[in-house]
């Protein structure tokens, strides 16, 4: 079977990191390697980063198959390649997957999709090919069906990602101040319970055999690797395992990963053996300077544990990239406090993201504050455009104190020169491109919201 496998392009409304930040689409590797084991025909065709439309790549062979993947962002995008590739060809089955498809795949019940994927993902889109033509939606459960129980997510074991089909484009993967970057899962879910969080939603939290980490981290040819499990830092043992792993194989890369601030807060020794290994940055959910938030999101952490984790990080020479989300509720003084707050620390390097409750969390279901955005326009929900009523203020406040905080963080000019100096002139220019076109989205907003 001749498969063409799709990561659409954001679509321009949308406000988002992929302005200066873009990964490889991992997903769609392990889709290609395990399609490829089966004896299929495997294309991958990364729109983020190419000029040419989708017709072209179609025109490419005869293909049998379309593979594309989502985030919420995308559904829209998606929608709209399935059409185009129904209108080139109707006899081309169209498959849609992702993380958005396995939580909420009803946003994908579409007349140009014949399969969307909402359980075991890969299993389920090589059954698919398997079967083909003779496919029959009977046999396979992790395809969507109204009303059909969704079957046990399964964290087997896969083969590698097949890094080489996107060869063409590997040059151009970073994460934000790191060039040339790869991805790399050690493992699946995560055993928090956050309200707001939608990975949590994917499935159980499992982890993957260490031995088969190492042996794909030799395979990488990029220097730089992020490690995107959603929590790496979930056992002491298990790092302390993966630490004398690549002492013992003499791997020698850059890492950067998620990590929670109460277990960096526990785990100080760990974190400088960490930074001897490789280990440059952590990606860490403050969520918020007020402890009553925290409560509300379920985080099961402190004000006081972030900030001590903080500090651990950058006494010990690694950089802290953190997530932070302002509340419904907010007013100018809370502004201003978490501008101090932030800024209390020596690199505040922050996103800053508007509470927004994604449809498939907990959060959604408990929301009471009125949603202004129409579930419908999917670029719009990528947790920087405002979805609710503000209570304290217009949106159009809103905007400028989320710019305003930005602006006096993590854009000053204090930190600007520490890019410059630590990471060179032309990351620096890359992000600046990128924080520029994303602070005239949100300049365009002040003036056109209410």
């Amino acid at each position: 079977m001749k498969i063409l496998l799709v990561r659409p392009n954001t679509p321009r409304q949308s406000i988002n990191l992929q302005s200066f930040m873009i990964c490889e689409p991992l997903d769609l590797e392990y889709v290609a390697s395990s399609l490829k084991l089966n004896n299929h025909e495997v294309d991958l065709v990364d729109m983020l980063l190419e000029k040419k439309p989708l017709k072209y790549f179609l025109k490419q062979k005869n293909y049998d198959l379309v593979g594309i993947t989502a985030y919420i962002t995308t559904v829209g995008v998606l929608k709209e390649y399935a059409k185009i590739v129904k209108n080139y060809n109707k006899n081309i089955i169209v498959c849609a997957g992702g993380v958005h498809a396995e939580v909420v795949p009803r946003d994908f019940v579409d007349e140009n999709i014949d399969y969307i994927l909402w359980a075991n993902g890969v299993k389920t889109l090589v059954s698919i090919a398997n079967s083909f033509p003779d496919i029959d939606i009977d046999s396979l459960p992790g395809a969507y069906v109204e009303n059909r129980e969704k079957p046990p997510v399964e964290n087997g074991t896969l083969p590698f990602p097949d890094r080489a089909i996107t060869k063409k484009y590997r040059d151009r993967y970073n994460y934000i101040y790191h060039d040339k970057c790869a991805t790399i899962k050690t493992s699946f879910g995560c055993p928090y319970k956050c309200k707001f969080c939608f990975c949590t939603r994917i499935c159980d939290y499992g982890v993957r055999v260490l031995d088969g980490v190492l042996d794909e981290l030799e395979q990488i040819e990029e220097e730089n690797v992020f490690i995107v499990d959603d929590d790496f830092l979930v056992s002491r043992e298990r790092v302390l395992s993966f630490i004398d792993g690549l002492k013992r194989r003499g791997i020698n890369k850059h890492y950067i990963a998620f990590g929670r601030a109460d277990f960096i807060a526990e785990n100080e020794d760990l974190i400088i053996m960490l930074h001897k290994a490789g280990f440059d940055a952590f990606f860490v959910g403050i969520e918020s300077f007020k402890n009553s938030e925290l409560s509300d999101f379920t985080k099961k952490t402190s004000v006081e544990t972030n900030v001590k984790a903080i500090n651990i990080l950058e006494r010990n020479g690694l950089q802290c990239y953190s997530g932070l989300i302002v509340g419904e509720d907010w007013t100018k003084p809370d502004f201003d406090t978490l501008i101090n707050h932030l800024n209390a620390f020596e690199h505040p390097l922050v996103n800053i993201q508007p509470i927004t409750p994604m449809p498939g969390t907990p959060l959604f279901d408990e929301y009471s504050y009125e949603i202004t955005e129409k579930r419908e326009n999917y670029a719009c929900w990528d947790m920087a455009h405002v979805v609710f009523k503000p209570v304290k203020m217009n949106k159009r406040l809103y905007y400028y104190h989320i710019v305003r905080a930005y602006l006096k963080t993590s854009a000053n000019a204090k930190q600007r020169k520490f890019i410059k100096e630590r990471y060179g002139k032309r990351v620096y220019n890359r992000v600046k491109q990128g924080a520029t076109k994303i602070f005239f989205q949100y300049l365009k907003l002040m003036i056109f919201s209410k």
